[in-house]
């Protein structure tokens, strides 16, 4: 192989200089120039063919984010590259090989960021595809959150690249930092928003379709967008609110209420016989557990009212549905006053008795 290398460098017009560096020399970095090219863009169909494949047949989403990743690979990238792996071949001075260092490493930070961008883009696209039909409004957070992400990655691709090609970043950090302060101070009722419509996405404290109560308002979550979220109260009107006042404030979500626990009271007059006192609790067990939907807790005599004997009830609706509730109840009022009426017990109302007492002293 020496020997060969040897008699091509010896040739005659091989042996001409040229910007420093022989013929042949020049031509060995093209050599290397191409075949590390063409290498890499051989290797990139069949992975992107090989992961396209994988990506078929498995349900994940790791794959399909792998192949959309490996498409984004430039094809000046590959050129940059390839380039630069020929020129470590030839003798440049120092400031042309620093220029060429330099290129070489931005152009890696520039597809480094294009990897990572989609990436970014490919990961939310699956997020979306995947919530959009339990909740459209997410979009708007989920693309806050993407630009944001964007943002970030390509704030620190920049300050990177101007780092490597010797810039000194720390004042310009300094004074963006400043920057920042002043935009954010300026703008920071919206900020606060938008970072709150992406609090509420990830915690999730409510969705679409949640009936909540904030406040004294209450009504069903229509939309949560970057800055208000939207309620439909149950008079129709809609209620707008910030989301920063929302993540601030105590919300009861009846949208995750997996049972609604039901207490009322009935009273019966102090005239009802001591023996049907005692079967009322039954009565109303009777009537309460042949429900459907419905769980029995509990029937006792509680106390003496006023004017009425009182007795507690408490039972528990299987769903959130306030219509399920209101259906539940009037059954068991009807199905009660149905019962009250065969046995002859008669319900409580406020009375009065009065007593008047005759001169001789009698009472009446």
């Amino acid at each position: 192989m020496g020997k060969a290398m040897n008699l091509f460098a010896g040739s005659g017009f091989l042996r001409d200089n040229f910007l420093g560096d022989e013929v042949w020399v020049w031509l060995v970095g093209v050599g290397v120039a191409v075949v590390v090219y063409a290498l890499i863009m051989l290797l990139k169909g069949p992975v992107s063919r090989r992961l396209l494949a994988l990506a078929e047949r498995t349900k994940t989403g790791v794959d399909n984010l792998l192949v959309s990743v490996v498409t984004k690979t430039l094809r000046l990238f590959v050129i940059i590259v390839a380039l630069y792996a020929g020129s470590l071949v030839l003798e440049f001075p120092p400031k042309t090989a620093l220029v060429l260092e330099h290129i070489f490493l931005v152009a890696v930070l520039i597809q480094v960021g294009i990897w990572a961008q989609k990436f970014i883009t490919t990961l939310i696209t699956q997020r979306l595809t995947k919530r959009k039909e339990e909740d459209p409004a997410s979009a708007s957070a989920y693309g806050v959150v993407g630009f944001f992400a964007r943002l970030v990655l390509w704030s620190v691709v920049l300050l990177l690249a101007l780092q490597n090609i010797g810039v000194e970043i720390t004042a310009l950090i300094a004074g963006l930092g400043v920057g920042g302060i002043a935009i954010a101070l300026a703008a920071q009722n919206i900020l606060g928003d938008v970072f709150n419509s992406v609090a509420i996405l990830l915690d999730k404290p409510f969705e679409v379709g949640d009936f909540i109560i904030v406040g004294e308002f209450l009504g069903v979550v229509e939309r949560i967008g970057i800055k208000t979220t939207r309620v439909r109260s149950l008079s129709g009107e809609e209620v707008i609110f910030s989301n920063a006042e929302l993540v601030g404030s105590r919300i009861k979500n009846y949208g995750r209420m997996q049972q609604r626990r039901i207490l009322f009271t009935i009273g019966v007059t102090y005239q009802t016989p001591l023996e049907k006192l005692k079967a009322i609790p039954g009565m109303i067990r009777e009537i309460i557990e042949p429900i459907e939907r419905v769980r029995f807790d509990r029937a006792h005599f509680k106390e003496y009212g006023d004017f009425a004997l009182v007795f507690e009830i408490v039972y528990y609706v299987l769903s959130q549905d306030y219509n399920v509730y209101m259906d539940v109840q009037q059954r068991m009022n009807l199905e009660l006053y149905e019962r009250f009426d065969k046995e002859g017990i008669e319900f409580a109302y406020p009375t009065q008795t009065v007593f008047v007492v005759k001169e001789d002293g009698g009472a009446t």
